[in-house]
């Protein structure tokens, strides 16, 4: 349990998700109060046809409604209405240790970063399935090439931000991608960023899970590539221009050995399909350049709309000492990434 001190002055707000999580909305929302007795706690529910409003309202939550349905689109309308220091975002199923809220606030507030990732320890197979193990890596190791940085567990779905953080994110997406938007919008304006182990189990009895591990991956990997698309278009149309290339230069070689042989040319859609084909790259390779210097007046927008607002207050340690972070085990210390 967290000490009513050691968050004064600091205005925290807890985002909670929630389709359908009666059986584990009143235990998620019990275990936030306890471990952050002073922020206010946020329920937005989705469309959920059982009592999970109900129930959340009763543990003592502020209920909000989001008619369009999908993660991505609660987390956009959560991160617009409410303004606050610090947000925690988790899900309400109860798969994510709540009690371990406290000690991401800490972290953030200690470094002080933007962003700190709760990298889920698992320890059975029905808590996180072989499969989603896969696709976790798979998807993660993508995003850590593309953008130059890795990050542990991208797809978490615990976390904690900074005011300006959020304040900063566009939020575009509108289901389960949203974790990888969030993932690479701290890639993208490379803030601090921190990693904290914390427990991941199974769902209670009675619950069920909204993810579908091949079309949501699907999803996510399809976004990726649209993010590579618009925030790394050199690599994204240099790729497109070499595959170009190579067909200009498979088909064109013959046709230019068979000219220097005989001095002539008789396979001309061959050829004109050639030229074609390397003009092709030409202009592909052309319109990547010009879209990454259109980035770059994008990178630099979204950098002074982030740095408008002012960094996380630093908890100070007694005495005047520098913060010194505190987690429950030395194990599981914060990881700056």
């Amino acid at each position: 349990m967290t000490d009513l001190q050691e968050f004064a002055g600091v205005d925290i707000a807890v985002i909670v998700p929630c389709y359908n999580e009666a059986v584990a909305v009143t235990k998620v929302v019990t275990e936030l109060r306890a471990a952050l007795p002073t922020a206010s706690i946020y329920v937005y529910d989705n469309n959920s046809t059982d009592d999970t409003a109900e129930l959340a309202r009763a543990a003592g939550a502020i209920v909000r409604h989001e008619s369009r349905k999908g993660k991505g689109n609660v987390v956009r309308r959560a991160f617009s209405d409410v303004d606050a220091d610090v947000y925690v975002l988790i899900d309400g199923d109860d798969t994510y240790d709540a009690a371990r809220a406290g000690d991401l606030v800490r972290v953030l507030l200690q470094g002080p970063y933007d962003h700190v990732v709760g990298v889920r320890k698992h320890t059975n197979e029905e808590a996180y399935r072989p499969g989603h193990t896969l696709g976790n890596r798979v998807l993660t190791g993508t995003v850590g090439a593309l953008f130059g940085r890795q990050i542990t567990d991208m797809l978490s779905g615990y976390r904690v931000f900074s005011r300006r953080y959020v304040k900063s994110f566009p939020a575009l997406a509108q289901e389960f991608e949203i974790e990888t938007e969030l993932t690479i919008h701290s890639l993208h304006l490379r803030v601090p960023v921190a990693e904290l182990a914390i427990g991941y189990k199974e769902r209670p009895t009675g619950g069920e899970s909204k993810l579908r591990t091949y079309r949501d991956g699907m999803r996510i990997l399809r976004w990726i590539m649209s993010v590579t698309r618009l925030e790394r278009p050199t690599l994204f149309h240099g790729i497109l221009a070499a595959v170009f290339g190579v067909v200009s230069l498979i088909l064109g070689v013959p046709v230019i050995v068979e000219y220097v042989d005989t001095g002539l040319v008789p396979r001309f859609p061959t050829a004109i399909l050639a030229s074609t084909m390397g003009i092709v790259a030409i202009l592909v390779l052309a319109v990547g350049y010009v879209l990454d210097a259109i980035m770059r007046g994008r990178q630099e927008a979204a950098r002074l709309a982030y740095l408008r607002l002012p960094a996380p207050q630093t908890i100070e340690a007694a005495a005047g000492e520098l913060p010194v972070p505190v987690v429950p085990e030395a194990s599981e210390s914060p990881q700056v990434v």
